[in-house]
């Protein structure tokens, strides 16, 4: 095949998946070093209608967008359902995941393993940088929360938007 088409057809694809709520510096390293890696790096915010997020999608969505406009690869999108129906929906081939410690790894590696037995996904494990190792969105919350400083943990315009949803909380 020549043309356009088999250009497409030959990009390097991977997805970033999570819920980004909201999204931390630790995940926008895992992101950024995916981007150097792959031609097309597609992250995938999480639907789960049954755990009620501090951001709705539209707005993880659009923080994780203006968090990654410095990577021209980059394209962000909402799914539900199983992950590998949305790789297999986009051609894509492997899914880029970070690891914290050993405790992620055992759940992972058991989501990798149904991953490609579901449907020959590959999932790539990537070590978090050690000044990210114990972060999580969970944990950000949490301490911005109880006034705690998260500001080396977030994106300035995602401590904005965190401090004012935490504020309208109260």
């Amino acid at each position: 095949m020549t043309g356009p088409e088999s250009k497409e057809t030959e990009l390097r694809r991977a997805v970033c998946p999570g819920s980004f709520d909201p999204i931390t510096n630790g995940h926008l390293d895992i992101i950024g070093r995916a981007s150097k890696l792959y031609d097309v790096v597609h992250v995938a915010v999480m639907i789960n209608q049954s755990k009620q997020g501090l951001f709705t999608v539209d707005e993880r969505i659009d923080l994780i967008r203006r968090a990654t406009a410095e990577y021209g690869n980059v394209e962000v999108e909402a799914f539900h359902g199983l992950l590998v129906d949305f790789c297999k929906q986009r051609d894509i081939p492997a899914i880029v995941k970070g690891l914290r410690a050993v405790s992620d790894f055992d759940y992972e590696l058991q989501m990798a393993q149904m991953n490609n037995g579901l449907s020959g996904v590959e999932t790539l494990f990537v070590p978090t940088n050690p000044t990210y190792s114990f972060l999580s969105s969970s944990l950000v919350k949490e301490v911005a929360a109880w006034g705690g400083d998260v500001s080396h943990l977030v994106p300035p315009f995602v401590l904005e938007a965190l401090t004012e949803r935490l504020r309208k909380k109260d």
